[in-house]
């Protein structure tokens, strides 16, 4: 093991576990992800802390759980731009001054324009997400643009504008940018450069970059590259949720089921296909943008010397259920890819069975970079079960404390329902409980019904399963701070 080994973490936007080859895709190209799975750590079960953006990214930014990090909701009442506690540390806050910190792409953890919380280089990709939390404090701050932003505008695009000229995006509803000024692309080009850089300077270096890929508006440069007709669908493609699932998936199914239909009668399953499809585009978009990073860690010399993680925030429903986005515990939804490169501990392939949680990424990567692990981290290092010395046998909890964000879901009932807050465990035996307060509870026994279409919550054979699945939620609430009254 190196003294001061690298960090380099690739975290994609919205993608769902079954778009890389190495979870089984045979015929999308992901060649860069490909290869570096090839010789890594494939997780087959990581589940995200909360399946939406901020909450989730707020964990692997910081070991701890949305409720801890202080970031709940993607636009939070009460407390401005959806920013982290001020001591709630990032990986960049805790390792030793030795290394420099990066930060390039997507934040949505506060002010996306300035570096902070340890992180002191910074490229921005985005000005505002929307008019509740804008990027500037004070208002003289306001005309502030991403450097992404500068960017295409020196291209001689026109950036779209969601909140009053701000926000700049890779995809647009109106049209899209050419494949060497998409995000991705332009993350991938300051990257190597910063990778570059660090080969010359010889100092050590953490680097998170967040690409916006396969984000929603589902539009970019290879949106013709996959033939919708052709994609395999899979057996939850348009199957609406039972009488007996939560009303805040079965009101969304409906919902966007309905809308497809009034919008495109004559082929409504062709307009759910063509969405994939482009989805799917996007993805291999994101694999061309990684290819030159890992590239350009070898060309360097660094690759022997630096861990690398790749991973999502959540994935999408893509039609599953007749949803689409994200917001449930479903696996499509809320289990992501995640692979973990090390070079002094494999050189091939290694599927990891189990579960994992994203609050175990900073502890096991401060553990693997040999710095301290600090005590109040919520989350667990693995470096034992990369060791091969142990293996995954814990529970994994993840949370949903309501919010319909800043964005519009449907109608005012989906966005009523979404208020309702949920909990959930996956066992380490592979059964997950889905609890509420105010809505249906639901129980899948993963191992026989690994689609999750067979609720057993009310199934008086489960009853002893259930409570003792609730009383491990309960005492992991009380363990973490989280004072959620499930009332069950």
């Amino acid at each position: 093991m190196p003294s001061k080994p690298n960090l380099l973490f690739i975290c994609s936007d919205q993608q769902r576990t079954d778009t890389i080859g190495a979870y089984g895709n045979d015929w999308i190209e992901t060649p860069a992800l490909n290869d570096l799975a090839s010789r890594s750590f494939v997780f087959e079960n990581a589940y995200v802390t909360q399946p939406v953006c901020s909450p989730a990214r707020s964990t692997m930014m910081t070991g701890l759980y949305p409720h801890s990090a202080g970031v709940v909701r993607n636009s939070q009442p009460g407390r401005p731009f959806s920013s982290l506690f001020p001591d709630a540390k990032t990986i960049a806050e805790i390792v030793s001054d030795d290394y420099v910190c990066a930060k390039y792409g997507k934040w949505h953890l506060g002010d996306d324009l300035s570096p902070q919380h340890g992180f002191t280089e910074w490229v921005s990709t985005e000005d505002a997400h929307d008019g509740n939390y804008p990027n500037w404090v004070d208002p003289k701050h306001k005309d502030r643009k991403s450097d992404y932003f500068d960017y295409l505008v020196a291209q001689g695009h026109e950036p779209e504008g969601d909140y009053e000229g701000h926000k700049s995006h890779t995809q647009t509803q109106r049209g899209f940018f050419p494949a060497e000024d998409t995000m991705a692309a332009f993350l991938s080009r300051n990257t190597v450069e910063f990778i570059n850089e660090r080969s010359e300077d010889g100092k050590p270096w953490l680097m998170y970059v967040n690409m916006f890929e396969p984000h929603p508006p589902y539009n970019g440069p290879l949106n013709d590259m996959y033939d919708p007709a052709s994609l395999p669908m899979g057996p939850l493609f348009l199957k609406k949720p039972e009488a007996n699932t939560p009303a805040f998936n079965r009101v969304r199914a409906e919902f966007h089921i309905a809308e497809v239909e009034e919008a495109h009668p004559d082929d409504p399953a062709g307009y759910w296909r063509e969405l994939r499809a482009r989805y799917f585009g996007n993805v291999t978009v994101l694999d061309r943008g990684i290819g030159p990073i890992l590239k350009a860690l070898e060309d360097s010399g660094q690759a022997d010397n630096t861990v690398v993680v790749f991973t999502s925030d959540h994935g999408d429903s893509l039609g599953d259920r007749g949803m689409t986005n994200k917001r449930s515990f479903y696996d499509e939804v809320a289990r992501v890819p995640l692979i973990i490169h090390v070079p002094w501990l494999s050189k091939a392939e290694t599927r990891v069975d189990g579960n994992i949680g994203h609050t175990d990424l900073v502890p096991t990567l401060l553990d693997l970079m040999g710095e301290d692990v600090p005590d109040h981290l919520q989350g667990s290092s693995r470096k034992a079960v990369l060791e091969g010395s142990t293996e995954l046998t814990d529970d994994v909890f993840m949370q949903w404390h309501g919010g319909a964000a800043t964005v519009p879901l449907g109608n005012a009932e989906i966005e009523r329902l979404s208020e309702i807050p949920w909990r959930c465990v996956v066992s380490g035996d592979r059964w997950k409980l889905n609890l509420s307060p105010d809505d249906t509870c639901e129980l899948y026994d993963l191992n026989s019904d690994p689609l999750e279409l067979t609720n057993l919550y009310t199934d008086a054979d489960q009853a002893d399963r259930v409570r003792d699945m609730t009383a491990r939620i309960k005492d992991w609430q009380q363990r973490t701070g989280d004072d959620l009254e499930l009332g069950v």
